[in-house]
């Protein structure tokens, strides 16, 4: 266990290259950006910040901020979690235990979503979107900083996540143009949606104890189960967004490893049109499928 003193009486420097090595030794990956970023938020500093003030000693108020984010680390919390705070499509969003931790596989959605929208000419109209399981927001507020005609609503069954997601809205500039509905997917909605998007939950239920520790002990249950098969939330929310969607209108979501047949035939058995191969991630696995809904 990293002890309260031990990062006493060394300089940032000196501080940060003991905790990296105490995290390779804990056999963390990604142990020397891991050490940066909580030295940096136990000091208030950014990387030129560190750099410049390498050699200057600790205080013991920042002794002990290290300390505890140390511990923290490495029993297993992520670094997002310690911080409350993780950048998303360029975006700062604030965290709380409500909300999954946004991860750059979801940047696939916003991506396939933009690729889809520019195709048909579509990024400078007045679009409507909506965010099926919205929570800290991620997903509507990326398209929204990218799209300034647009205007969104984000959905989630759990308030916390709601008020963590408007949050995020207003220290982005972004609250007049999101507006936050507290339902299962999109139950309580009307339309009509020219772009609905969703990561929702897509790990099999039996599945969950196998999961890394820092995403079965820390992410919400609930934005990780998707029952039996996986699919429950999709059976759902595809449904329902077929009556939401304007003629021609899109539907994006993130999908779990090997689930993209599946989607996609239930996208199909609502009416709606895949609209090509889904999506591949940084890691070549296929992560965003997408339908339109076509004219009738």
């Amino acid at each position: 266990m990293f002890s309260v003193s031990d990062s006493t009486g060394q300089t940032i420097d000196a501080a940060r290259r003991a905790l990296t090595a105490r995290l390779q030794a804990a056999g963390n990956d990604s142990a020397e950006l891991d050490a940066r970023l909580l030295v940096g938020a136990a000091l208030g500093l950014d990387l030129t910040g560190m750099i410049t003030a390498a050699q200057r000693m600790l205080t013991p108020d920042e002794s002990d901020r290290l300390d505890a984010f140390a511990r923290r680390r490495l029993a297993g919390e992520p670094v997002a979690r310690i911080l409350g705070i993780k950048e998303f499509w360029g975006l700062p969003l604030h965290l709380t235990a409500a909300t999954l931790v946004p991860r750059p596989d979801t940047e696939t959605v916003v991506e396939r979503a933009l690729e889809l929208l520019r195709a048909g000419g579509a990024t400078d109209r007045a679009l409507r979107i909506a965010d099926l399981g919205t929570g800290s927001g991620a997903i509507l507020l990326a398209l929204l900083s990218e799209l300034p005609r647009a205007r969104g609503i984000g959905t989630d069954i759990s308030l916390d996540a709601l008020e963590t997601a408007r949050r995020n809205a207003a220290r982005l500039g972004l609250a007049d143009r999101a507006t936050m509905v507290n339902c299962d997917y999109g139950g309580e909605l009307t339309g009509p949606f020219d772009l609905i998007v969703s990561n929702p939950p897509y790990i099999r239920s039996t599945d969950i104890a196998d999961l890394a520790a820092e995403v079965r002990d820390h992410d919400p249950r609930a934005a990780l189960d998707g029952g039996a098969d996986g699919l429950d939330a999709y059976r759902t929310l595809i449904s329902q967004s077929a009556g939401l969607l304007v003629p021609n209108g899109l539907l994006v979501v993130e999908i779990g490893h090997g689930q993209s047949g599946d989607v996609e035939a239930l996208m199909t058995a609502a009416g709606l049109s895949p609209t090509g191969p889904p999506r591949a991630d940084l890691a070549g696995i296929p992560r965003a499928v997408s339908a339109r809904r076509l004219p009738r």
